[in-house]
């Protein structure tokens, strides 16, 4: 069985910068790392295998230069790499990624059972959190999102037990396979590959499938296929702050003058 994870190139937030004139990212100059919510991905794929016997499969949508994070994943572990590259994938939003991400899934099933996907949470550079429900509902997989436990996976019964972090309560859910999680950060703490496997995964091969390979129409994939577009990128202005008392004399002072504010501004329960 097969163990899909789904991993993205992202530029590092610290140090962003976005043009003034056609508002998009200047990713000149800016260094690029594996999405941290996918770090936990392909650990958790990478566990499956440990204990279940499975493949793993790492795949990934962009430039040619994003080979770079799925040499990452082969030197922790996973057994195949693919990256999805094409000009006509660029441009894409949600929806259209998640149509090349299912289409590369359905491929790569015709060749062994795709039993379970794995994606991080959202990624930080868009923060949608729809690219892995997208890939479930097109592949018509069971989706289980928020997963920070996995409690049980029950290849002869098919069948997998994990927990959802909700907000403020965590739920436990079942489901039959094959199924598409996705993942929070406290499903676990990803491990570090050795040198060995680092000078390993150097020389091994990250397959490239262009649209040649997955055969979709060119007007439903990339900027064509995409119904959202961004206008705008920007940061928020924020309100000028107010300096309260003088907090290095007299932080007594300043932390009543606070609390005072706070209860006016109707911020505290008394």
């Amino acid at each position: 069985m097969l163990v899909v994870v789904c991993v993205k190139q992202v530029p590092d937030t610290t140090q962003v910068q976005i043009d003034p004139v056609t508002n998009t990212l200047i990713r000149e100059g800016v260094p690029f790392i594996v999405n941290p919510y996918d770090t936990h991905a392909v650990e958790q794929a990478l566990r499956f295998k440990d204990r279940y016997g499975c493949r793993v499969v790492a795949i990934s949508m962009g430039p040619p230069n994003a080979e770079a994070t799925l040499r990452k994943a082969l030197a922790q572990g996973a057994d195949r790499a693919v990256l999805l590259s094409d000009r006509v994938f660029g441009g894409a939003d949600t929806l259209a990624t998640s149509k090349v991400l299912a289409a590369a899934i359905e491929r790569l099933a015709k060749e062994d059972e795709v039993g379970v996907v794995i994606c991080g949470k959202q990624t930080i550079d868009g923060d949608t959190a729809q690219v892995g429900p997208g890939i479930a509902t097109r592949l018509d997989f069971a989706q289980l999102t928020l997963v920070d436990r996995v409690d049980e996976l029950d290849l002869s019964a098919r069948r997998i037990k994990v927990s959802r972090k909700l907000e403020g309560r965590h739920e436990h859910v079942e489901a039959p396979l094959p199924v598409l999680l996705t993942v929070v950060r406290e499903l676990n703490r990803p491990r570090y590959p050795t040198v060995a496997m680092r000078l390993e995964s150097a020389d091994a091969q990250v397959e490239v499938w262009d649209n040649s390979v997955l055969g979709l129409d060119v007007n439903t994939i990339g900027l064509k296929g995409s119904p959202t577009w961004v206008s705008r990128i920007f940061s928020p202005e924020r309100a000028k702050g107010e300096m309260l008392g003088d907090g290095a004399h007299d932080p007594e002072g300043a932390a009543q003058i606070l609390i005072d504010k706070m209860i006016e501004k109707d911020l505290l329960a008394l």
